[in-house]
């Protein structure tokens, strides 16, 4: 198969690339490099380096490229930045996708797997864990930039005929998420053990997420893009998680514990609450399970290991 992948030198996209050559497909990244960096790639991989919003040369990489599948992972992802510049993160989301899905369309793709939300898209007072036949609620800008990507992908699988579809993702951590920039509690948290700090909590601790291994992404886009080609599963939204919540102060605790840290030694510092922000969000996944014939989800403490490895160059 020959991938092309937005956001490809990114945490979540690397992790990515990395499973699609290990199954042999050609690989293609798509990356301005304001977020992920070369180093996260294997030698060898071709980046193309601009924005996806420059949709001239994003339609002219794809028709000469002509990729089976096309995985759309290149966003804004801070809640915060969305709160305090709304009109970058629509930007970024809303046009971004949309660079994408034409450039897919126009390339012939045959399979198109479109990265989403989970947690600030069903927003606060959702049932837990959430289905996918909540109504969308977002309670930030993000998430509401994430909704409308979502809903022009699905207007081109109705419109174009465009084999897309959207995969909600929970929390997703593991190696190669770097602390710098404020992202990923349990990448900072990680940051923080190793470098003799208590963890900083923002609110009681009290609030929930659902932590998604990032092996546990790559899983679930690869079998999407599957799907998708044998002419499957076109328009579809799928949460990717757990089912399970746990709490700041928790995954704290656990991570303190992996490091070999006394609880004393770790325990959270607090500061207050962050606007935008949900008190708890937890996805059932049970749906993409069947669909997309994905194994269980990695177990937390299992996920936390092998990133407190790769935090610690063990």
């Amino acid at each position: 198969m020959r991938a092309l992948v937005t956001g490809g030198a990114g945490f979540i996209g690397s992790t990515l690339v990395e499973s699609l050559l290990t199954r042999g497909d050609d690989v293609l990244v798509v990356d301005d490099l304001s977020a992920g960096t070369r180093d996260n790639l294997a030698p060898g991989v071709t980046v193309a380096e601009f924005d996806v919003r420059d949709t001239a040369a994003l339609t002219a990489l794809a028709a000469e490229y002509r990729p089976d599948a096309v995985f759309h992972l290149a966003a804004q992802i801070d809640v915060r930045r969305s709160m305090a510049d709304p009109v970058h993160d629509a930007s970024v989301n809303v046009l971004g996708t949309l660079s994408v899905l034409q450039a897919a369309r126009d390339a012939g793709a045959g399979a198109v797997v479109v990265c989403s939300t989970g947690g600030a898209i069903y927003g606060d007072g959702a049932p837990l864990p959430t289905t996918e036949a909540e109504p969308a609620e977002p309670e930030s800008p993000y998430g509401m930039s994430k909704l409308a990507a979502e809903r022009y992908t699905r207007f081109f699988v109705r419109a174009h005929g465009l084999p897309a579809l959207v995969l909600r993702f929970a929390n997703v951590y593991g190696p190669r998420q770097h602390p710098a920039g404020g992202a990923g509690v349990v990448s900072l948290f990680c940051d923080r053990a190793r470098t003799g700090l208590r963890p900083t909590v923002f609110g009681d601790g009290g609030q929930t997420r659902d932590f998604l291994y990032v092996g546990d992404v790559a899983r679930a886009a690869l079998a999407s893009a599957d799907r998708l080609a044998a002419g499957e599963l076109a328009g579809e939204v799928f949460n990717v998680g757990t089912g399970t919540e746990s709490t700041v102060v928790e995954l704290a605790a656990t991570i303190g514990e992996i490091a070999g840290l006394a609880p004393e030694a770790f325990a959270p510092e607090f500061l207050p609450a962050r606007a935008g922000e949900l008190r708890r969000s937890c996805l059932d996944p049970s749906r993409g399970i069947a669909a997309l014939g994905l194994p269980a989800p990695t177990p937390l403490a299992e996920g936390l290991t092998h990133t407190w490895a790769w935090h610690t160059g063990r």
